[in-house]
């Protein structure tokens, strides 16, 4: 669970720098309080009433350094060239010694943790995104971040050192006269104390609001992701009303719960301001006329004291700022305090000691045993070898476990009781990242990312030649699509390769998966969703693959797998028959009968 301590500890690489720029900004806030403490002496000086001992030191000291009489214009003139030396002088250095750094800080920080976050969903194990949609996590991540950077300038460059500021206040009222200094004292400390008690149940709130709005959100994004959807069963009504009350009620907690509680602070504070403001002047009158203090003392007490309760205003504006993006920056810290999948330092490391493999192909499971829930086993004590350049093909019911089958040869999965080996070795003591680049896989939906043709098919190896890319579209059949794109590989496909149809973002998965020049090949479902021409090209395509590298293909439409070298069949996870098309069509059993009511489908049609 996010607490306080990883707010603080996201700043913590600039420590040092941040403790020096708060220190600074901090001694410029005390400095100001010259100004008036001279004024006072000024005017004292104007009544001819005695200044206090290290004024007179000061003006003592100067007078001998430059052999001049003290007199009234020249204590005047040391006052008036103090009140300068705070103000005029200490301007320009101000600015560079304390907002500098305060942003500089705060995006340095930003840049750091943008990049910490990117590790953090590149490591993070696939069943996080099955639950979690994009826009959840996009919108965390940007709130969090967003929040921290402006929260840093803010509190490091202006709440704590007001809070000093108010500190050196007490001190300088305390040097002129105690009972007004505890009078002030108990009186901040009050009114802190409750602001305090306050913006804490506040805070809770504003947490619970973040949760809401994060679900809101959350919907709007998968509103956008499954727009045709949407507009197909003709729920834009529907999605719009149930949109709007989920605003609406954020929008009735916001005012009536948050906000108005922030206003209700807000004039409770004020009011108790204002009373201690007079109190203070009724008591500085009263020792002023009582002799205790002289006029000069009166001025500054008066004077300063204003300006720390002035300062309550802008702190409690400060601390409700924070209290206000508080839930999101924790939410921020819970997201990255999310556990990463096994091999996550593997899969992000940049250096060159990712493992280099090279296998012929040759993949077994050995009493192979998993369950996402591991009371409910998926698979089942599958055994099954796969020889180098060999086509096998994984055909059975939905929930059957072939697509699990997979996800453990990738490593997504660990498995909860026996091993997968390639070329002899356990794959879990293989280096992830180098052991996944000696295969690719074609999913049933094929990724595309926003970009150009030529920037998709060398995703995954950069460095390909373009004639190695131009013979994968060849194989792939991608070739006959580019001719037709109007800047051919240098068309842009959109988000989500939208301008490509299924079958061209397949041929696409294809050759993409080619130019990595793979181990082993996987297709997953690869023309279950194609119409009849589209999946006719797809078939071509994977049988001038076939006997060129171990390949791996899950279907449904048994069409597709009739030339493997062999069809394992599972059932319930279980590997029920094996065997070529023909071999199984005479054993009678569950691949005949698939077999079967796909020819009787194909008739009907």
């Amino acid at each position: 669970m996010a607490n306080l301590r990883d707010i603080l500890n996201y700043y913590q690489k600039y420590r040092a720098i941040a403790i020096l720029s708060i220190a600074a900004a901090s001694l410029f806030e005390i400095i100001d309080l010259v100004v008036p403490y001279a004024i006072g002496q000024i005017l004292n000086v104007l009544s001819n009433q005695p200044v206090d001992g290290i004024v007179q030191s000061a003006i003592a000291t100067i007078s001998q350094l430059t052999q001049t009489p003290v007199n009234q214009l020249f204590s005047l003139a040391v006052l008036l060239g103090l009140v300068f030396l705070v103000t005029v002088v200490r301007a320009p250095v101000q600015v560079r010694l304390s907002w500098w750094f305060h942003w500089d800080i705060a995006l340095r920080t930003r840049r750091d943790h943008a990049q910490k976050t990117l590790e953090k969903i590149l490591t993070l194990p696939l069943e996080f995104y099955d639950e979690n949609n994009p826009g959840r996590i996009a919108g965390r991540v940007a709130r969090g971040l967003e929040n921290h950077t402006w929260t840093y300038p803010e509190i490091a460059g202006q709440l704590i050192p007001k809070l000093l500021r108010v500190l050196g206040i007490f001190l300088i009222i305390w040097f002129i006269e105690w009972r007004i200094a505890l009078l002030f004292l108990v009186s901040f400390i009050f009114i802190l104390s409750f602001s305090l008690k306050d913006l804490k149940q506040l805070m809770d709130q504003e947490r619970r609001l973040d949760r809401y709005m994060e679900n809101t959100q959350s919907r709007t994004s998968e509103i956008i992701t499954n727009i045709k959807t949407v507009k197909a069963f003709a729920t834009e009504a529907a999605e719009l009303k149930r949109q709007r009350q989920r605003l609406d009620r954020e929008l009735q907690v916001v005012i009536y719960r948050i906000h108005l509680g922030y206003v209700k602070l807000a004039t409770w504070q004020r009011t108790i301001v204002q009373f201690c403001v007079f109190a203070v002047l009724g008591l500085a009158l009263a020792t002023t006329l009582g002799g205790q203090i002289s006029i000069g003392h009166f001025v500054t007490t008066l004077t300063i004291s204003s300006m720390a309760y002035a300062e309550l205003e802008p702190i409690s504006n400060l601390a409700e700022i924070f209290a206000r993006r508080y839930a999101s920056m924790l939410r921020f810290h819970e997201f990255m305090q999310q556990p990463t999948g096994k091999d996550a330092a593997s899969l992000v490391n940049t250096s060159s000691n990712i493992g280099m493999y090279d296998f012929t192909g040759k993949v077994e499971f050995s009493h192979i045993t998993f369950g996402y829930d591991p009371n409910r086993p998926v698979l089942k004590d599958i055994n099954l070898l796969i020889e180098p350049y060999q086509t096998v093909a994984l055909v059975g019911r939905s929930g059957s476990g072939k697509s699990t089958l997979v996800k453990l040869l990738f490593r997504y999965f660990e498995p909860n009781q026996g091993q997968i080996l390639i070329d002899g070795q356990d794959i879990h003591d293989l280096d992830v990242a180098g052991y996944r680049r000696r295969l690719a896989i074609v999913h049933q939906e094929v990724d595309v990312f926003n970009g150009t043709l030529l920037d998709n098919l060398t995703y995954g190896n950069p460095h390909v030649s373009f004639a190695q890319v131009e013979e994968a579209c060849r194989i792939a059949r991608l070739d006959e699509v580019i001719q037709q794109m109007p800047q051919g590989y240098n068309t842009v496909v959109g988000e989500r390769g939208l301008r490509l149809s299924g079958g061209q973002r397949q041929r696409l998965g294809i050759a993409r998966s080619l130019l990595v020049d793979p181990d082993v090949l996987i297709f997953d479902e690869a023309t279950s969703s194609l119409d009849y021409e589209s999946e006719r090209s797809i078939q071509l395509a994977m049988r001038s693959i076939l006997g060129t590298r171990t390949t791996i293909i899950i279907a449904h439409r048994l069409s597709t797998v009739r030339e493997a070298d062999k069809i394992v069949v599972l059932d319930q996870g279980k590997i029920v028959e094996a065997g070529s098309h023909d071999e199984l069509l005479r054993q009678q059993g569950i691949y005949r009968r698939l077999h079967s009511l796909q020819e009787t489908g194909e008739l009907l049609s």
